[in-house]
């Protein structure tokens, strides 16, 4: 059922994923024809290569270069799938049918399962700590206003003190504010609070259900560039276990909310790339033509609109979401290229020049614009009648201009962005928690989303002295092994041109690099938790390195699946550790201190 697929997984077609076999052999997406592989240099040098785990890869087709089979699943596994050897030594021996169903189901099976446990870390004790944490003062009130009025206002200043006296009606009136993220994320949040009402676990409830989602789409997301079902779980235990990770997933901020949309759209491109490279597998016929290559219209690709809708989505969040769209416009691009090159098309980059830029740029670009201002739905709703209606939604109201074409509602739309721009650029107050980007790698300052000292007998204080914690902060040794990850990812893309380290550093890239440009700026270590899936995705194909390709020898893969067991139980307990710090759970002032390994974590 699981295969250890390895280090050349996704390049190469496979077609089985039960551990019968342990892996098939990887042909060479590189090698046009079959052949025995030419002998050279001393006698037996391959052997001794073997001893360490090389394999001469057999040869591909072109149908299979361009789609390689996924692992087990409907279409895919064979009725008469041989049990698991393993199983069968431990004296396990299930019906065959189960055993079919099993195998046949396993790519969701599996991720399904991973999920349920993230989703019980999530929202266990979701509504602790009772108080509103962090920027939830914002964000919180923010959703509630925006679900019943259509825009954001101006909360009394006891308003935080009223929400949280039970029983108390929510202070709610009508005066605009200015506020300066886009809606979609505080729209979100309000549907939590809808359901369950205007209290911690309400408004935490939404980000608790899209963190738990996003730990479903990195296993399957996994699964697919890596065609195993094993390390789809694994990149899916790993993200459910990332301390930032869960620490936003139980937060009412918008940053996870980014992450996701992110996710989905890098989802949804991988899904295009290989429905396209399929596309031109049947076109061709499993035969190169460079005219076909060169000339085929790819038509309808429906999974590239939905990534632009999920684009515009990350967009209205957080304007961060711009980079993601530059990213991943570029990405999916260059995967075109690619694509029509290993067709045999002898100008690939004219031919996606003339045919696939253009599509391209309305499902990634038009599409959300589109989104992103359809999101300011309950602005414009809103009246013009000064202070009735949302900040500066009558802007443009009696106001000359030397674009009278342009709608006035768009104009006082514009104007808001131009303010907001002015303030994002320029907003450098310091805080106790900022930190620079150059810093968040190594996690070198967290944040400390809430704190408390509990005395003996106080929220279930059982020393002299309590701490009670929600610490922003990865889990350390994954984040400290993805700095491993990511030197392997670059080598790979450099050295190996595997398309897979390439869209995985991708998007790190959109999520990490930009913040570089605002160093000035008041910014922070969760902003990170965007691109935690890629670093989380970057783990996982070092760890399908360290267990090696199923050609491999016997002893190469014991080892190697070993040394991945031990890193895997290793983050598990490091989890573990810190996990009062993610929960905010109360423990002697002794263990707290011995969690922060640096100052600069306190």
């Amino acid at each position: 059922m699981w295969r250890m697929n390895g280090d050349t997984a996704a390049q190469t077609p496979t077609g089985t994923d039960h551990s019968a076999y342990g892996g098939v052999g990887l042909p060479s997406p590189r090698s046009p024809q079959a052949g025995p592989a030419p002998r050279s240099g001393p006698a037996g040098w391959r052997e001794r290569l073997a001893g360490y785990g090389w394999t001469a890869r057999a040869t591909a087709t072109l149908t299979e270069r361009l789609a390689p089979p996924m692992p087990d699943g409907p279409r895919v596994t064979p009725r008469d799938v041989p049990q698991s050897p393993l199983l069968l030594r431990m004296g396990v021996s299930l019906p065959q049918g189960l055993w079919f169903f099993l195998c046949r189901w396993a790519g969701w099976l599996g991720p399904v399962a991973v999920a349920v446990f993230a989703g019980l870390l999530r929202f266990t004790n979701l509504g602790q700590p009772h108080a509103i944490i962090f920027d939830e003062t914002y964000y919180a009130k923010d959703a509630y206003a925006l679900w019943h009025g259509g825009y954001e206002i101006s909360w009394p200043e006891d308003a935080n003190a009223t929400i949280m006296t039970p029983g108390a009606a929510v202070p709610y009136r009508t005066t605009p504010s200015y506020v300066v993220h886009p809606p979609v994320g505080k729209w979100i949040i309000g549907a939590g609070e809808q359901l369950f009402g205007m209290n911690p676990f309400g408004w935490r409830f939404a980000v608790a259900l899209l963190g738990t989602l996003s730990v479903l789409m990195v296993a399957r997301i996994a699964r697919r560039m890596f065609r195993s079902t094993l390390l789809g779980c694994v990149a899916g235990l790993l993200l459910s276990v990332d301390g930032l990770h869960l620490v936003l997933s139980r937060a009412a901020l918008l940053d996870l909310v980014v992450m996701f949309w992110t996710l989905a759209a890098f989802g949804f491109l991988l899904l295009d790339r290989d429905r396209t490279r399929a596309l031109l597998a049947r076109r061709l016929g499993g035969v190169e033509d460079p005219r076909l290559a060169q000339r085929l219209n790819l038509g309808w690709r429906p999974y590239r609109i939905a990534a632009g809708v999920c684009v515009g989505l990350t967009c209205a969040t957080k304007w961060s979401g711009l980079y993601v769209a530059a990213a991943f416009g570029l990405m999916t691009v260059l995967w075109d290229v690619g694509a029509r090159r290993l067709a045999g098309a002898p100008r690939p980059f004219l031919a996606v020049l003339a045919r696939d830029v253009v599509p391209a740029f309305v499902s990634v670009v038009v599409v959300s614009v589109a989104v992103y201002i359809a999101s300011w739905w309950g602005w414009f709703a809103s009246s013009t009648a000064p202070g009735q209606g949302g900040w500066g939604r009558d802007w443009a109201v009696g106001r000359s201009t030397d674009f009278p074409w342009i709608p006035g509602a768009l104009r006082s739309l514009w104007h808001y962005h131009s303010t907001v721009y002015d303030f994002h650029v320029g907003l450098s107050d310091p805080h106790t928690y900022q930190s620079n980007p150059w810093s968040w790698l190594v996690l070198g300052r967290p944040v400390s989303f809430f704190y408390e000292s509990p005395k003996y007998g106080q929220a279930g204080c059982t020393a002299a002295d309590c701490a009670r914690e929600v610490l922003g902060i990865g889990t350390p040794l994954l984040w400290w092994t993805g700095l491993v990850a990511l030197a392997y990812c670059l080598w790979r893309w450099a050295a190996r041109r595997d398309w897979r380290a390439g869209a995985l550093l991708c998007g790190l890239a959109a999520g990490y690099l930009p913040w570089f440009a605002y160093q000035q700026r008041t910014i922070f270590l969760f902003y990170a938790v965007v691109f935690v899936p890629f670093l989380v995705l970057a783990v996982t194909m070092l760890i399908g390195a360290l267990i090696g390709p199923p050609g491999a020898s016997r002893d190469r893969r014991i080892i190697g699946s070993a040394a991945a067991g031990l890193l895997i139980l290793l983050i598990l307990w490091n989890f573990l550790f810190f996990f009062p710090l993610f929960t905010g759970q109360t423990i002697p002032l002794e263990d707290w201190r011995r969690r922060m390994w640096f100052n600069t974590w306190i």
